[in-house]
């Protein structure tokens, strides 16, 4: 009887040990849960304490008011090719639309090809210039370029220049685009 005592004892605290482990894990885990839904609204409350430190600095990085320079030299990659430009392509429909044109009638003395315009102008827009970058967007994004970039209407930036006190990019094609 007392070999049936023993085990009992110790099946006994051998249980407690489980139910205070159980306790335990559970306490634990309870106070892990809160401090993690906590957390996020003390860093919220406290941001000056977790924020980034930014440096107060006197120093600018806007170009300076001076007034435009010519420019002297182009980049080779801003440069228009004039033979390529002198070929005229007649324009060609890729899409298959299920019409006929009557580009083979004859007209009253007219050139017989007819203009086909791009289906909208590819726009963007400067929004910033710096350090002789520049910063455009389109539909499509935001995009840094530079003297000599291609641009998002297949040209490239020829020139930056300010005037009247914004800033215009030129394109290869000849077309400016001022900052608003």
């Amino acid at each position: 009887m007392a070999e049936f005592d023993d085990e009992r004892i110790a099946s006994l605290k051998q249980r407690r040990k489980a139910a205070f482990l159980d306790r335990f894990l559970t306490v634990a885990g309870l106070a892990l849960a809160g401090a993690s839904a906590f957390f996020p609204w003390y860093v919220f409350f406290n941001a000056e304490k977790f924020g980034i430190n930014v440096a107060a600095s006197s120093n600018s990085r806007e170009l300076p008011d001076w007034p435009a320079r010519n420019v002297l030299s182009v980049s080779p990659l801003a440069m228009v090719n004039k033979n390529e430009a002198a070929k005229k392509v007649p324009p060609i429909d890729p899409l298959t639309t299920a019409t006929v044109s009557d580009l083979g009638k004859a007209r009253d003395g007219g050139d017989l090809l007819e203009e086909q315009p791009f289906p909208g102008k590819s726009s963007f827009r400067l929004l910033h210039v710096s350090n002789g970058r520049a910063l455009i967007e389109d539909p499509s994004g935001m995009y840094v370029v530079r003297i000599g970039s291609i641009l998002p209407d297949e040209s490239r930036l020829a020139t930056l220049e300010q005037r009247d006190g914004k800033w215009v990019i030129i394109t290869s094609k000849g077309e400016i685009y001022k900052n608003d």
